[in-house]
């Protein structure tokens, strides 16, 4: 039987980035240093715009949702790019836009820091085709690196308003009919790019409102 991911299709309803030249490593410095060296990098507004767009260039291109379980590389491996669930949409932007590989860096850290991340699916060790795409593993990293700027005071804290200072290029997550983790990303302040279901679209945030709002991050940051 396959494995289902947690982001899965809920009941509701371009250009294309640019590279962005990130840290480079220095001499003496192993490849652990250089992995945490890239994440403690602050997001600049031209890498924002570029991640905005590479979200932006997934329309029309990731035209299905899949959440089943697939082998895949490692590093950089990615599900056919016409299909994905929602946390490839965050996955594919990072990569295009940034250079920098949520697969590998998640990973990284969950090798040395797996009692952190939750262990919803029985887990005994990390899985490379599979832990990054987890909505709940991607909080806990990004929350890990210092990346969260909002949570809510409240479990019920509707899905439309994310708290103040939001800007276009922040990660949020809900929980879909208060069970299912989701995440996208801000295009605008009041528009989300994200696959719900129907491939990468840009929705109104207003479409989320009785969806419980659960965190947004800035990452790097």
């Amino acid at each position: 039987m396959p494995m289902i991911l947690f982001c899965q299709r809920p009941p509701i309803n371009s250009t294309t980035g640019t590279k962005v030249p990130t840290t480079v490593s220095k001499p003496g410095m192993d490849r652990r240093d250089f992995l945490h060296a890239l994440t403690a990098t602050v997001i600049t507004p031209t890498q924002t715009n570029a991640l905005v767009a590479a979200a932006r260039a997934q329309i029309g291109v990731t035209t299905t949702y899949d959440p089943t379980y697939r082998k895949i590389a490692y590093p950089n491996g990615d599900v056919p790019r016409s299909t994905g669930i929602c946390a490839d949409v965050i996955i594919r932007a990072c990569r295009d836009a940034l250079a920098l590989d949520l697969q590998q860096l998640l990973h990284e850290d969950m090798l040395h820091n797996f009692s952190a991340y939750p262990r919803t699916w029985g887990t005994h060790h990390p899985d490379t085709n599979i832990d990054h795409r987890r909505v709940l593993n991607l909080q806990t990293y990004w929350s890990r690196k210092g990346a969260k700027q909002w949570s809510p005071r409240n479990a019920s804290a509707p899905g439309d308003t994310f708290g103040p200072s939001t800007q276009p290029g922040d990660f949020v997550t809900w929980l879909i009919s208060g069970r299912l983790p989701h995440v996208g990303i801000l295009a605008t302040s009041t528009t989300v790019v994200h696959n719900i279901g129907n491939g990468a679209e840009e929705t109104p945030l207003a479409a989320f409102r009785t969806h419980p709002a659960v965190a947004r991050y800035r990452w790097p940051s």
